[in-house]
């Protein structure tokens, strides 16, 4: 079971780090996880080669991260955090690759992501245990449980609760209720599963260029803005400053950040950190 370490203060790159090993305090502070020339705050992970990036999946292209889609991986933060207010802004690249040929393009923002690189059963250890904001063209901000296994082979808990609508979509999920609707419950997923954000289409299809009638996502050729906002046990999303989704009684609490390599080719130009902030 994954449990949270002693605080131990680090600093880093001039402001008080909210680690996973940090200052349990309320620091002001906000640090730029992107200054647009490096990426000396993050690691890459890729399947088939781990820290290799032989094919160049990950790099900086005019002030953005491009990952190019072709692999499957992430770009994980060198560091973990907790309670924190993470904006990240994304633009669609024009390539699917391998299995994502014709389908939506899809990545994803792991927050609280736990456990060694690769540890996710999900793409045979492409990713980690995490909770994923979705990053899907249709589906932004709909929240999957990644389940993994720590270092020990055993399965780490990943747990979220959340108001949801009675009827399930056509997929079995939930749909999160943004008010307690009439006829709605609530409901706690400990094995995995999804939270749909409120607005989702009923008619969504993993098809390319998808655009529900309600989606608050930007065009493809414009930059969304994400807002992933982690305060103890709460974690609320937003997407161009509406309020999609959130999720409750969330385990882990704390862990490293990661932009999903997942078929399609993205652009990141702002990954900003922001702690001691309320929702």
């Amino acid at each position: 079971m994954f449990r949270l370490s002693i605080p131990i203060v680090f600093l880093w790159v001039g402001f008080t780090s909210h680690s996973v090993s940090g200052n349990t305090d309320s620091p002001t502070n906000s640090v730029k996880l992107f200054d647009g020339k490096t990426l000396e705050l993050f690691e890459t992970w890729l399947v088939d080669s781990k820290h290799r990036d032989p094919k160049g999946v990950f790099s900086v292209r005019y002030g953005t991260i491009r990952i190019s889609g072709d692999g499957f991986g992430y770009l994980a933060t060198k560091k973990a955090f907790k309670d924190y207010h993470l904006t990240v802004e994304y633009r669609w690249g024009a390539k699917n690759h391998r299995h994502r040929v014709g389908k939506a393009r899809d990545s994803g923002i792991f927050l609280h992501a736990t456990g060694p690189h690769g540890n996710s059963y999900d793409g045979n250890g492409a990713y980690m245990a995490a909770i994923e904001c979705n990053v899907m063209e249709g589906a932004v901000g709909d929240i999957l449980l990644i389940k993994g296994k720590d270092q020990d082979d055993k399965s780490i808990p990943i747990q979220v609760t959340a108001d949801v609508r009675k009827q399930k979509d056509n997929e079995g999920w939930y749909t999160w209720s943004p008010s307690k609707q009439k006829g709605g419950r609530r409901v706690t997923l400990d094995d995995g599963g999804r939270i749909n954000w409120f607005d989702k289409s009923t008619g969504w299809r993993d098809t390319f260029g998808f655009r529900g009638k309600r989606d608050v996502e930007s065009k493809p050729n414009q930059w969304t803005k994400v807002e992933c906002i982690c305060q103890g046990g709460t974690i609320t999303i937003k997407v161009n400053g509406v309020t999609v989704n959130q999720v409750t009684d969330v385990q882990p609490r704390e862990g490293k950040i990661l932009l999903q390599c997942e078929g399609s080719e993205v652009f990141y130009r702002r990954v900003d950190l922001r702690f001691g902030l309320s929702n």
